[in-house]
């Protein structure tokens, strides 16, 4: 069964959604990400999704504080990108008990360090591939590179890394459905286990992730649709569990 990873966006301690990625169109949700991860463990929801977004731009953590809140009042597993640019950022997150690190900007830049990552934490490592108009970006999207998402995918094809968590930034924040051609594609080249990002929209775009041609995939997350009431928690947890 496919899972649905709710969203956690950090942004000044407080729980956002950035509309395509831009720092300057952020909307505030809730002023506490703690209560928003028990809120979203209460729903019925099993993993969590956290990302720094001040940390993906500064390189380094800056909603530290919020994270370790986070981990106090969820039991659920949490997997943690945003700012983690070396073996000692990924270590510490994961001895402060994260599930899971996302290495995203560091991926492009220096693949041989999640390299290295995956082979002192094995199954700990996710890699970020944010996607704009197919070429990957980094430093918190801020720069796009030349690089495709399926060559990047392709460089940790034998690393260890336990899942690809792709993003489509044109989709990301504005509710226009999941980009499932790019995802699928991205799926069908690598045998690392891919999760959708940017844009799931509604009950549909969970009823195409439970479908059998979407097997390859891990799960989606789900960030606006699920602040603004579009989706609904335990209508689309009962048509992941096959209801």
């Amino acid at each position: 069964m496919p899972f649905l990873f709710p969203a956690i966006d950090l942004k000044g301690g407080q729980c956002v959604r950035l509309k395509l990625g831009d720092m300057a169109q952020a909307t505030v949700f809730n002023d506490d990400p703690a209560d928003q991860a028990l809120s979203f463990q209460n729903q019925g929801f099993s993993h969590l999704h956290v990302v720094d977004l001040d940390g993906a731009f500064a390189g380094e953590s800056r909603n530290g504080g919020a994270v370790d809140a986070i981990l106090a009042a969820t039991t659920n597993p949490v997997q943690l990108g945003g700012g983690i640019r070396s073996l000692a950022h990924v270590e510490a997150w994961l001895e402060k008990g994260i599930a899971r690190v996302i290495l995203g900007t560091v991926a492009v830049r220096d693949p041989d360090l999640v390299k290295a990552a995956c082979k002192a934490f094995p199954g700990k490592v996710a890699v970020g591939i944010d996607a704009r108009g197919g070429k990957v970006a980094v430093e918190g999207w801020a720069e796009t590179s030349e690089l495709s998402a399926i060559d990047l995918a392709r460089r940790f094809e034998d690393a260890g890394v336990a899942a690809i968590i792709y993003t489509d930034i044109d989709r990301d924040g504005v509710l226009a459905g999941i980009n499932w051609e790019g995802t699928l594609a991205l799926a069908e080249a690598t045998s690392i286990p891919v999760i959708a990002s940017g844009g799931l929209a509604s009950i549909d775009d969970v009823r195409r992730l439970a479908e059998p041609h979407c097997a390859r995939l891990e799960g989606a997350i789900s960030g606006r649709a699920l602040y603004d009431g579009r989706l609904d928690p335990a209508e689309a947890l009962r048509v992941l569990a096959g209801g």
